[in-house]
């Protein structure tokens, strides 16, 4: 049977040794008075509840999946996922960053993310359900009016009703412009929906007492295109005068989807007909207003795959340490016993080291991220929060795609480490292969992922966005391209910033001319991307491992750290040299080949 240890101490060096937080916190009003003890105490405390309740469902409720009622268009959960919500919801959980104007204890989206990578690792199929109640809130926060914020934000909050965000139709997925979902107006001023929506994660289930939908529609007269676009909030039961779940409103599951992974997870198919809504914002805005959701989801998504890629790796190393399988090449390390175990073989460290640097690399990315994301909307100085904001749209895509390309193929990775055993589902670690591989493709697949950052964060701007972190790289190297030590993690970072300047500014005059350039070099080039964020982030950890061990702190932990960014560095950022070649080769190799598909 699989497990779960919350791997609080390597959470704790990213947050206060490495990224150092709490100073960094302090300077935002709104968390003044948050330390190292409170966030440590909280991390620690859903651990328990992570291992403790939600883990043990993780298995059963693959096995079991959800069961949909026709007759009632109702979705019931796995065995124990009720009990779980409720416990959930007792204990405050889904209050930690909600505002405290709405009954929320409004920590730092920072101690979120920590705590969503755990949840994730236990039990990624039932942390969607409250994954994108929060993105709701913040939708509504954002552009909701002050009816909206004081009828949902409170009961969104405390966990009593969830969220969902209704964009997908049959016939369009990415292209929302294509959505046929239609809104009419009413003399309340209400409007009633009709329509298709497909691959709804949560959008039905037994779990809490009322489910909002954010629904993207088109009134009648609105323009063609994403420019005719409204964002409706639209309740599975409408709200009677006391605020509580009253008539239930024309919107329903009407079937849900089978589907290779994340069973325990209700994806719907939702029919609005006459569905009673109100419009969130302004007529016709309603994607822009939605990409505060959809922005949310997506850096929620990359957690998904870290807390992956963490379970994995902890299962795979057990079984490497214990599963006896040949002699080691260099002679017997084991010879009390059979044979060695398999952790003696250099390829099966190969695949351990891959899973734990990626995880690693993950967890600093996603927290930094975090971070900058509490910064952009809380910092008192308002270039702080610009430049914050700038890089948290920079890094979004990254934090999305990157983390879930690496998360499948550490889930694998580990898998191939359990052998035949790990292709039998009660190891579990068919299971997180499964379940990784929904990361890559919603909530935009990773190749939009890849347009948006070379299209809207890398050339719309001029670079401008992404100038900005490459002089933060620079200081860096010039900081400690002098210290001898930290030559062999600068010197490559060093040399891929090079790359990447002289790689962006040959697509950007590429593009000027040839569109399709862009389109054939942009998931390479996010490849090459990333891996400069990890590179970067990697010496800044060797960093901090080199000078504690000089401090004399615990050295074999410190040691793990150099030792994982070596592999990463020898192993995994030689993978940039083919996405360089790649994103150079050129659009005519892959719009030139109607013979190909004749």
């Amino acid at each position: 049977m699989p497990r779960y240890t919350p791997p609080l101490r390597d959470m704790q060096f990213v947050m206060h040794e490495v990224l150092e937080v709490v100073p960094a916190l302090r300077e935002l009003p709104a968390h003044a008075d948050v330390d190292a003890e409170l966030i440590d105490q909280v991390c620690e405390e859903a651990g328990k509840f992570c291992s403790d309740v939600l883990f043990p469902l993780n298995l059963s409720g693959d096995a079991e999946g959800c069961r949909y009622d026709a007759a009632t268009h109702a979705v019931s959960t796995p065995k124990g996922y009720r009990e779980a919500w409720q416990q959930y919801v007792e204990a405050g959980w889904p209050l930690l960053t909600a505002a405290p104007e709405y009954g929320g204890q409004g920590l730092p989206h920072l101690v979120g993310s920590a705590v969503h990578e755990m949840e994730n690792a236990a039990n990624q199929a039932w942390t969607m359900y409250p994954g994108l109640t929060q993105g709701v809130a913040e939708l509504l926060g954002t552009h909701g009016d002050q009816q909206q914020k004081d009828l949902y934000l409170p009961r969104l909050a405390s966990g009593q009703w969830t969220g969902t965000m209704c964009l997908t139709e049959p016939h369009c997925g990415t292209d929302l412009g294509l959505i046929r979902t239609k809104a009419a107006p009413q003399a309340d001023g209400s409007y009633l929906l009709s329509g298709q929506k497909i691959f709804i994660s949560s959008g039905e289930h037994d779990l809490a007492s009322n489910i909002v939908h954010m629904v993207l529609a088109k009134l009648p007269d609105a323009p063609e295109g994403s420019k005719g676009i409204s964002l409706f909030v639209v309740p599975k039961f409408l709200p009677d005068a006391a605020g509580e779940p009253g008539e239930r409103n024309g919107i329903f599951c009407s079937g849900i989807e089978h589907k290779m992974g994340i069973h325990g997870n209700a994806t719907c198919q939702m029919t609005l007909d006459g569905a009673r809504g109100w419009l969130v914002g302004e007529p016709n805005k309603g994607l822009p207003a939605m990409f505060v959701m959809m922005n949310g989801a997506r850096l929620g998504v990359g957690m998904q795959s870290l807390g992956l890629t963490e379970v994995a790796y902890q299962n795979a190393l057990d079984y490497a340490r214990d599963r006896l399988q040949m002699r080691s090449l260099s002679g017997p390390k084991a010879p009390q016993q059979a044979a060695d175990p398999i952790i003696v073989h250099p390829d099966v460290r190969r695949m351990l080291l891959t899973a734990r640097a990626w995880a690693e690399g993950g967890r600093f990315l996603a927290y930094w991220v975090a971070l900058m994301l509490d910064q952009s909307h809380q910092h008192p100085d308002a270039e702080v929060r610009k430049d914050a904001d700038d890089l948290v749209a920079l890094l979004t895509p990254i934090v999305k795609a990157f983390i879930t390309d690496n998360g499948f193929t550490a889930t694998n990775e580990c898998l191939q480490v359990f052998g035949g055993h790990g292709y039998i589902r009660e190891w579990g670690m068919e299971q997180y292969v499964r379940d990784a591989r929904i990361n890559l493709i919603y909530e935009g697949t990773n190749t939009i992922q890849a347009l948006d950052l070379i299209g809207r964060k890398v050339l719309m701007d001029g670079g401008a966005r992404l100038k900005k972190f490459g002089r933060i790289v620079r200081d860096f190297v010039e900081a400690e391209g002098v210290v001898e030590s930290m030559q062999e993690f600068v010197n490559p970072l060093a040399d891929l910033a090079e790359k990447v300047q002289k790689l962006t500014m040959e697509l950007g005059m590429k593009a000027m001319t040839d569109r399709e350039q862009v389109g054939a070099a942009a998931t390479p080039y996010l490849r090459v991307l990333g891996h400069l964020v990890f590179a970067y982030g990697f010496a800044r950890m060797a960093k901090v491992a080199q000078r504690r061990i000089a401090e004399g702190a615990d050295e074999t932990f410190y040691q793990a750290k150099l030792q994982t960014a070596r592999f990463y560095f020898a192993r995994l950022l030689p993978e940039t040299a083919t996405a360089i070649r790649q994103a150079r080769s050129g659009s005519a190799v892959l719009m030139d080949t109607d013979a190909v598909f004749a």
